[in-house]
């Protein structure tokens, strides 16, 4: 998850403490919406134990909820 702070607070120019604040919302947001299975592991996907994402399991999380 660290990454994406990084990459949001960049993309914005927000602190990275602002970005944190940021992402975390939208994690929140995206977990009272998606379905319990993803929801559950939302941040697990989001980064591995060094904190990187993982794309991969990001994008087949979101294929196994399309269906794909």
């Amino acid at each position: 998850m660290d990454e994406l702070v990084k990459l949001v607070a960049a993309k914005t120019g927000l602190s990275e403490e602002m970005a944190t604040t940021a992402v975390q919302t939208v994690l929140d947001f995206l977990k009272q919406r998606l379905p319990a299975p993803i929801a559950e592991r939302l941040e697990d996907l989001l980064g591995d134990e060094d904190g990187q994402l993982d794309l991969g399991d990001l994008a087949a999380g979101f294929g196994g909820l399309l269906g794909n």
